[in-house]
C-alpha cells in the first residue's frame, strides 16, 4: 500500500498558514485562538482533528510541555530531537545519541526497539536569569 495523501481542505490550508507564521510550539488552543484573531472562522474541534491529521503525516511535530500537547509546522518532514524550556517553550533542535546506543540501551534492558523520541526539559539560559533575578528579590 502506498502512503497516504492528505486531503487539503480551506481549514487545513489555513492552519498551515497560521503554524507557519508561529515561531516553536503552539498549543491547539493558542492557534485557534490566533486564528480566530484573523478572522478566520475554524471550530476548535476542528483544529484538534485537523492537527491530529497533520501529525500523522509529518507536516507538524508535536511535543509535550507541562501536561499539554503543542504542535509547530515540520517544512523538512524529518524526526527531530528537542531540548525544551518548561518555563518560556523554547525549543532547540538537537542531534540524538546514535542508533546503536539507542539499541544497546533497548537490548540491555531487553526490549526491541520500534521507534524513539528525544525531549530533554529544563530551563534556557533567559529563563535562568529571569528566575534566578526574581529569587534574589
Amino acid at each position: 500500500m502506498g502512503k497516504t495523501v492528505a486531503r487539503h481542505t480551506r481549514q487545513k490550508d489555513a492552519m498551515l498558514q497560521g503554524l507557519r507564521q508561529i515561531e516553536g510550539f503552539v498549543s491547539a488552543q493558542e492557534l485557534h485562538r490566533r486564528l480566530a484573531e484573523q478572522g478566520l472562522d475554524i471550530g476548535l474541534a476542528t483544529v484538534y482533528r485537523q492537527l491530529r491529521s497533520l501529525e500523522t503525516t509529518g507536516a507538524v511535530d508535536t511535543i509535550r510541555l507541562n501536561g499539554q500537547q503543542m504542535f509547530r509546522i515540520c517544512e523538512d518532514n524529518g524526526h527531530h530531537h528537542h531540548l525544551i524550556c518548561e518555563h518560556c517553550g523554547r525549543t532547540v533542535e538537537i542531534e540524538p545519541p546514535d542508533e546503536q546506543w539507542l539499541r544497546s540501551v533497548a537490548q540491555a534492558h531487553h526490549f526491541t526497539m520500534t521507534s524513539h523520541t528525544l525531549e530533554v526539559f529544563g530551563l534556557c539560559p533567559q529563563c535562568q536569569q529571569l528566575l534566578a533575578a526574581a529569587a534574589g528579590k
